[in-house]
């Protein structure tokens, strides 16, 4: 059994002091006492707040990053951004896999992230043929779990078409491809191989309306939950589904699946005020990736209404051009600022705006990846401030939020433990060198291939 004591900590019933946290020896936590002297053998800390779900990530595209950002001779676009992507896909094995996701596992850490929502479709070898091993590639991406230490939720993608009617795909898709059967395949080989891990959840990910029909949607569905989809990220997206069906991709979606809790429509950007209305009503998650979605372009998601009637939401780091959980925090709140000319409208309930975005991320984050809280009974997943950060003088309770999302950097998270393990130690995760020096070695091979 480990004992720490907490100055202070963010409790499912709000904030506590002098609170006494013991964890047992699997990780889960056996007792949570506030007002409570620290004992002699106590690990004692400042502020305790819980590990917040980054419900949707690309691990691969972190070793892109910045790889895109060079105008081209059209206009560049989510599209043209997309070519880059796929000419990256094809210099990618499992061993340079498990090396980047590697290195962005551990960024989370670091950033206060302890669960990810992994939206794996990187599936087949370079020819397109499944490997000898089906979930080679979810294997790479167990792999850097284990390592790193965070908790998966993995979304194996099933991806069949290239556009709005069944449109075959494209060469350039094809290491994501996917039928009914070998789905079905992957997805059992994949649970195989995330099931050594502690705390891994597995789920569907049917890709987009682009990539499936409506068919293999309905026959997708039995297979697990959570359910994530890209949908209505670009307005050329939105432009093809009506021609396709007549209605718009959210609309289209909410008339002929049943969405409801278990789902989180990834990105969900160009919605009308109907669609907004019924998102909200079938309490799905609304995967919200602000950095992502800046940084490609997409559009602004209309979270200030959504927000207001009660929407559920997270976030997610999609791309990973850059990965910091208070980034894109930030970004959706200074997002709805420009578009409103108006300040402090994501807070919800609470009277800080920075309290509010956690807490709204943080719920929507543990439904849309079936992840759990911080009570008695669940993993010993949590974050330490760094109590000394100028950022924070003279803050307590909520405010300490406000400092953490709009004055400082992720050097404001401390430390950070998974499963009653420390992970990460004054700001950086343990095993940063070893796994940096790989990600390096890979990464030099990747880019001169």
């Amino acid at each position: 059994m480990q004992n720490f004591w907490f100055s202070a900590a963010l409790l499912p019933e709000g904030w506590a002091k002098s609170v006494r946290v013991a964890v047992d020896g699997a990780g889960l936590i056996a007792a949570i006492t506030a007002d409570a002297p620290a004992q002699p053998d106590d690990s004692r800390h400042g502020v305790l707040l819980p590990g917040m779900g980054n419900l949707h990530s690309h691990a691969f595209q972190r070793g892109m990053a910045g790889l895109a950002e060079v105008r081209g001779d059209s206009t560049d676009s989510f599209w043209t951004w997309r070519d880059t992507m796929y000419r990256f896909v094809d210099r990618l094995d499992p061993d340079a896999l498990a090396a980047i996701a590697a290195l962005a596992y551990i960024e989370m850490l670091e950033a206060g992230f302890t669960r990810v929502g992994e939206f794996h479709y990187l599936h087949h070898d370079l020819t397109g043929a499944p490997y000898a091993a089906r979930g080679a590639m979810a294997a790479a991406l167990a792999a850097a779990a284990d390592e790193s230490g965070i908790a998966l939720t993995l979304l194996p993608v099933f991806y069949a078409t290239a556009d709005f009617g069944g449109v075959p795909a494209n060469p350039a898709q094809r290491r994501f491809i996917n039928s009914l059967d070998s789905y079905a395949a992957l997805h059992d080989a994949s649970r195989t191989g995330i099931a050594g891990l502690d705390d891994s959840r597995i789920g569907i990910a049917p890709h987009s309306l682009r990539a499936v029909t409506p068919e293999q949607l309905r026959a997708l569905l039995p297979l697990a939950a959570p359910v994530h989809i890209h949908i209505a990220e670009q307005q050329r997206e939105v432009d093809a589904c009506l021609a396709w069906s007549g209605a718009r991709p959210v609309e289209w979606l909410l008339a002929n699946a049943p969405v409801d809790a278990d789902w989180c429509l990834v990105h969900a950007t160009h919605i009308t005020p109907a669609e907004r209305i019924g998102l909200i009503a079938s309490g799905a998650v609304a995967g919200l990736c602000p950095v992502t979605e800046a940084n490609l372009g997409d559009g602004i998601f209309p979270a200030r209404d959504f927000v207001a009637e009660g929407g559920r939401w997270g976030i997610g780091s999609d791309s990973n051009v850059a990965i910091d959980m208070a980034e894109e925090l930030r970004t959706l709140e200074y997002g709805q600022r420009l578009l409103h000319q108006s300040r402090n409208l994501l807070g919800g309930a609470h009277a800080s705006t920075g309290a509010g975005l956690f807490a709204g991320a943080l719920a929507g984050g543990q439904q849309a990846l079936h992840g759990t809280g911080f009570t008695v009974g669940a993993p010993a997943d949590f974050v330490t401030l760094a109590a000394d950060h100028p950022a924070f003088v003279g803050r307590d309770g909520d405010s300490l939020f406000d400092a953490l999302v709009f004055s400082g950097r992720r050097d404001l998270i401390d430390g950070v433990w998974r499963r009653g393990r420390q992970v990460v130690a004054a700001g950086r995760h343990v095993a940063r060198d070893s796994v940096t020096a790989r990600y390096l070695a890979v990464m030099r091979k990747v880019l001169a291939g």
